[in-house]
């Protein structure tokens, strides 16, 4: 998906205000016109996520390192590590597991740091609570029950750290109820904002339930044309892909795969994309998408 008007306002926005906590403000308006030289002249094919890699880059040429999110990653995970028994409990309880799985999978998009300015787990529980009851649409849940039924080989993109327990749910109940399918989970190739990473993967146990791939990608998202061969030739030959988040979304959109999006909107440009309230779930194929 390219950048667009929405998304070029927010990175620019999101570049101030990593800065205001500096004092040099002759430095900030030197840091501030680079960033905004380089958005003008950027590739206009590239997605926002793509361009956040060079933006960093402008970052630490002024300003050094950014902040580790190793502390704020390991808070959620523990945080949903410590609700996992209880929360597979629930899922297991309704008539559908599945459904309801792939519900919480969803709600856990919320955890993301690159989206949410102040986030809160109070915020996450009350969430739980509205997305249990929610539902998926029934036409593209069906839709997918029907691909999966005719499917030998599955993708699972992974988003946010947090959230990977979730998917962790998700994906044990998947196997359970398709039992021959070959299950990949795909994670960040290196450490980007509070992305899940392999590192991530492994402490919360997804390489235990599937067979779990980096992306050999630093982009916060998935870029085809960005990540390793052979992630990209993992994706591309998998009968059905399940992408979490905003991020994917905005650097897969458009392949034409047969990709099913899980995410909550929390940006301006998805609330007015998909004519929803801010953190709404959404649960739509690729191929059924108005452009």
């Amino acid at each position: 998906m390219k950048v667009n008007s929405f998304c070029l306002t927010c990175l620019i926005q999101m570049q101030e205000s990593q800065i205001r906590k500096f004092d040099d403000e002759d430095k900030k308006m030197r840091y501030m016109r680079e960033v905004l030289a380089f958005l003008s002249s950027c590739n206009p094919d590239l997605s926002a996520p793509a361009l956040v890699k060079p933006l960093s880059r402008i970052y630490e040429k002024y300003w050094g390192k950014r902040d580790s999110m190793a502390e704020v990653k390991k808070e959620f995970n523990d945080f949903l590590l410590s609700m996992e028994e209880e929360i597979e409990e629930q899922i297991r309880k309704h008539s559908d597991p599945l459904e309801t799985a792939l519900c919480f999978a969803r709600t856990g998009n919320y955890i993301d740091y690159a989206a949410v300015k102040d986030i809160s787990k109070d915020k996450l529980l009350e969430l739980f609570e509205e997305q249990e009851q929610a539902g998926l649409e029934k036409n593209e849940y069906d839709s997918f029950l029907k691909d999966m039924e005719q499917a030998s080989k599955l993708v699972y993109l992974t988003d946010n750290c947090g959230e990977v327990v979730l998917d962790k749910i998700a994906l044990k109940i998947i196997q359970e109820r398709y039992p021959d399918l070959k299950v990949t989970a795909v994670v960040r190739g290196e450490p980007v904002v509070n992305d899940a990473d392999l590192e991530a993967a492994r402490y919360v146990g997804l390489d235990r339930v599937v067979k779990v791939m980096e992306n050999g990608s630093g982009i916060a998202g998935t870029d085809l044309n960005d990540i390793s061969d052979e992630a990209r030739n993992e994706i591309e030959t998998a009968d059905v892909i399940l992408s979490k988040g905003q991020g994917n979304f905005e650097t897969i959109h458009g392949c034409g795969l047969n990709i099913y999006y899980l995410f909550l909107c929390k940006c301006d440009w998805f609330v007015q994309k998909f004519e929803v309230e801010r953190f709404k779930g959404m649960f739509v194929n690729e191929r059924r998408i108005p452009q």
